[in-house]
């Protein structure tokens, strides 16, 4: 096989597994598409042992989560992307452990944080609870 024909065939293998949006072992998963051993998640592309889980793309190993995009061992995030293992993010980017932060970026075992700033428990869900109303961002 030469680096032409090895190239010809991965790009059609890519386009054939693209086309078949198949779920495997998913229980009770609805509009889903290439998900794995996922349970209750409904209009997602790509889950892989994700439950209760919305509109979320390339996630593994989340629940609860809702439009996010490619996070890992979350629970509970909403519109979050890149995301490991935190709990409780609102609309933030490629933070890792962390909880209770709303709209930050890159941030690494962080509590109650907005936009990378700290605050009390207090005002975080005061200032959040403000934020979500104005922005009208739905909280599941």
């Amino acid at each position: 096989m030469t680096g032409t024909e090895f190239e010809a065939a991965y790009r059609r293998l890519v386009a054939s597994v693209a086309r078949d949006g198949a779920n495997v072992r998913c229980i009770a998963c609805q509009d889903c598409e290439r998900c794995a051993e996922s349970t209750f998640c409904s209009r997602s592309k790509g889950l892989t042992h994700c439950h209760h889980c919305a509109e979320c793309t390339d996630c593994s190993d989340c629940s609860q989560c809702f439009r996010c995009v490619s996070c890992q061992k979350c629970q509970h995030c909403i519109a979050s992307e890149r995301c490991t293992a935190s709990a409780y993010l609102v609309r933030s980017i490629g933070c890792v452990e962390c909880a209770y932060c709303f709209g930050c970026v890159g941030l690494y075992r962080k509590d109650f944080h907005i936009l990378n700033e700290p605050y009390d428990r207090a005002a975080y869900f005061d200032m959040t609870g403000r934020l979500v109303r104005d922005l009208g961002i739905a909280i599941l």
